[in-house]
């Protein structure tokens, strides 16, 4: 028995057709999808480095964060060769904390680096505060506008 949803008899010969989309119908969806994507994709694709810059201040906070417990727990900041590292891995250099926490400050137990790929700079003490930490942006280097803008923790709000 054959299925007459998708099957018919042409002209009653035994030939069949099976049903579905014709070609124009096809380019028409196709050429649809298209628009759409063109309308779209410009939008989607200049939002990246405003991510980008997001996440990296959210970075930034979440060292401020975790730099703040530190000093409550042992009453002093890591200096800066000990760096952002301390946040992770107990110092053995400097002044050693005493109330070190067995997993350290953050969750993760590394330091990521920017959204760049370069490695966030952290000073104790600092010159805008007790300690500065910032990312260089997009070029990786000092200065900068739009996206190559340096990001840090003495502008954030």
């Amino acid at each position: 028995m054959k299925n007459k949803k998708q099957e018919e008899d042409i002209g009653g010969g035994g030939y069949t057709r099976q049903r579905g989309f014709t070609l124009l119908e096809i380019i028409v969806v196709v050429f649809i999808l298209s628009i759409l994507v063109a309308l779209v994709a410009p939008r989607i694709i200049g939002r990246t480095d405003d991510a980008r810059i997001a996440d990296t201040r959210l970075q930034i906070k979440n060292f401020e964060t975790a730099l703040k417990l530190y000093k409550l727990d042992n009453g002093f900041y890591p200096d800066t060769q000990q760096g952002l590292d301390a946040l992770v891995e107990k110092p053995t250099t400097g002044r050693i904390p005493s109330k070190y926490p067995p997993g350290g400050y953050l969750e993760k137990k590394k330091i990521p680096p920017d959204p760049w790929s370069n490695p966030y700079v952290y000073v104790c003490p600092g010159l805008h505060g007790d300690f500065d930490i910032f990312s260089y942006g997009a070029d990786g280097k000092e200065g900068g506008e739009g996206k190559d803008a340096d990001i840090n923790n003495w502008d954030l709000s």
